[in-house]
């Protein structure tokens, strides 16, 4: 849904009006750097297509070359001796600078690109342990008895914590390895350069070569902070759902039973629990849309859709969730939780997008945060990047990590059905 937004750069004014200021802005801070980023592509476009007019003018103008000497005090033309002059450094002295900065650049160079192997090596030999490591102990820990899964979850932290130290120490190592080996090379380009030197090897075009190395060097430090800086946001953000084990990655561990056509589903309210058995397959072939004109084709989507995913039940039994609704607007969504504590929450089926709405109560008010449910995944629109396997592992995970982290949103408690029957029955009929 993000994508197809920042594609067309245009967003409908309706499912504009269900996101929150904060949604906004992070959509519009993505829309301007989308601008930004297609605006920088057309300038470098003209750019080089201005250069390129402009060699082919100077082609054409060739033969009307000429020179023009500068001129002294005295009318003479001006002439400076290197080495001769005030302050100048003796051509020996300037050759051997210019030499040893060259070994260096090169060597640096060399070591960062052999650190830049190092690193993904350790990276990817310890992201894959861990992972290993923790799908066994995952996969164990939800096979034994409740009272067992607090033991289980130590000793994953404890394989996590020895496995961060090893490889924090297998850094250090590779640190020191490319360090020592970057002293080594410089002193060899050194010693070649200079022997190059005095060979009568040297280079004519010295100042374009370290002027490319600059700029090659500095665009590295650029991308490495980028990238640096993208990484801690993304671990701060998801280190506590890896942990958990209920990202997509992990979730599909941790499923209950699935329903087969043919079992019956509990509808969860508070004066009366009527079963329901779930729909027979159409003859006709679903095929969505590119988003919901109405709201048969909502229901049509979610009994199509996402009830084989166990969309609004709870997790490992037949009963909807306490938290789940059906077609319900942003009002009565309101009017639900107006006399209800900080942190309760209700999930609506949207009328503007393939997915849910989650209405939550705050001390000031309330807000209102898009599900994206269009995927194999779900995920909330603009907020959170983690993606999770099934709704029900949404909640959870907030139950017990913020939404954001200017609001601190967390759902402490679920708001139920007032009406009999229930406004989700025309869902499940």
């Amino acid at each position: 849904m993000l994508q197809q937004i920042l594609r067309d750069m245009y967003i409908d004014p309706e499912l504009l009006a269900e996101l929150n200021e904060e949604q906004k802005q992070i959509l519009f801070y993505k829309m301007r750097e989308e601008q930004l980023r297609r605006w920088k592509e057309r300038e470098e476009k003209a750019r080089m297509e201005e250069a390129v007019l402009r060699k082919t003018a100077r082609c054409k103008q060739s033969n009307g070359k000429h020179v023009q000497w500068l001129r002294g005090k005295d009318g003479e033309v001006w002439v400076w001796v290197m080495g001769e002059a005030p302050g100048d450094k003796p051509y020996e002295q300037i050759s051997e600078e210019l030499i040893a900065e060259r070994a260096r650049q090169q060597a640096q160079k060399e070591a960062e690109e052999l650190w830049r192997q190092k690193e993904a090596e350790i990276t990817k030999k310890f992201r894959d342990a861990m992972a290993q490591e923790k799908a066994r102990i995952v996969a164990e820990k939800w096979k034994i008895e409740i009272e067992d899964r607090k033991a289980a979850k130590l000793e994953e932290e404890k394989i996590q914590e020895e496995l961060k130290k090893r490889e924090e120490e297998e850094r250090q190592k590779g640190e020191e390895q490319i360090r020592q080996q970057e002293e080594i090379r410089a002193k060899e380009l050194y010693l070649s350069l200079k022997q190059a030197q005095q060979h009568g090897q040297h280079s004519d075009d010295d100042q374009e070569w370290e002027e490319q190395l600059r700029r090659s060097k500095a665009a590295d430090e650029e991308r490495s902070h980028k990238a640096r800086r993208a990484r801690d946001e993304y671990r701060r953000q998801s280190l506590c759902a890896i942990q958990k084990g209920r990202v997509a990655g992990l979730s599909n561990l941790f499923q209950g039973r699935s329903l087969n056509n043919d079992q019956e589903i509990k509808l969860n309210n508070n004066s009366a629990n009527p079963l329901l058995s779930l729909s027979a397959a159409s003859s006709n072939i679903w095929e969505r849309p590119s988003r919901p004109f109405s709201r048969d084709v909502v229901i049509r989507w979610f009994k199509e859709e996402q009830i084989p995913r166990r969309a609004g039940f709870e997790r490992n039994t037949n009963r909807i969730a306490q938290w789940f609704h059906g077609i319900i607007s942003r009002q009565e969504a309101e009017e639900l939780l107006m006399n209800k504590s900080e942190g309760t929450f209700l999930v609506r089926v949207s009328e503007k997008i393939w997915g849910y709405a989650l209405s939550y109560r705050q001390q000031s008010g309330f807000k209102h945060f898009l599900v994206d449910a269009s995927g194999d995944f779900y995920s909330f629109l603009g907020v959170d990047p983690n993606r999770h396997a099934t709704l029900t592992d949404l909640i959870d995970f907030h139950k017990e990590e913020i939404i954001t982290s200017s609001g601190a949103e967390l759902l402490l408690e679920p708001c139920g059905q007032q009406k009999n029957p229930p406004d989700y029955s025309p869902l499940f009929e």
